[in-house]
């Protein structure tokens, strides 16, 4: 039995993420940045009950989640998406540092905490690859 070539060129594989922030213009910057830094930003979600329904739809790799959101808070919608059994890479994230949030921030069921002004495709790597 002989095998040919593959006619169609195999491309790296870009991962995917959600941003769930409930801020547009942050949203916008994030998917600018992340774009230009290697990812493929599939959808975004303003508040934590849309997160967890675009997670089931759009099954992304990684979740980039705004720990302060308008309706449930990032630590209940990590925790909402691990009982489920999401297999995305929770990274929390928030204007604030990580010491504001304390041991909750170390309980919370995520690959890690990004400051938004520290975020970059390299630091979210680094949680995530």
């Amino acid at each position: 039995m002989r095998f040919g070539r593959a006619s169609a060129s195999i491309r790296s594989v870009r991962p995917t993420v959600l941003i769930v922030d409930d801020h547009a213009d942050f949203r916008a910057s994030a998917r600018a940045l992340l774009e230009a830094e290697g990812f493929d930003v599939v959808g975004e979600a303003a508040g934590g009950k849309e997160a967890i329904g675009e997670v089931e739809r759009l099954r992304p790799d990684v979740v980039l989640l705004d720990v302060q959101l308008p309706d449930v808070d990032g630590f209940e919608v990590a925790e909402r998406l691990a009982a489920k059994g999401s297999r995305a890479a929770v990274v929390l994230i928030s204007s604030r540092e990580a010491a504001a949030y304390g041991p909750r921030l170390e309980a919370a069921p995520a690959r890690g905490f990004i400051a938004k002004r520290k975020l970059s495709g390299e630091a979210l790597s680094a949680l995530v690859l």
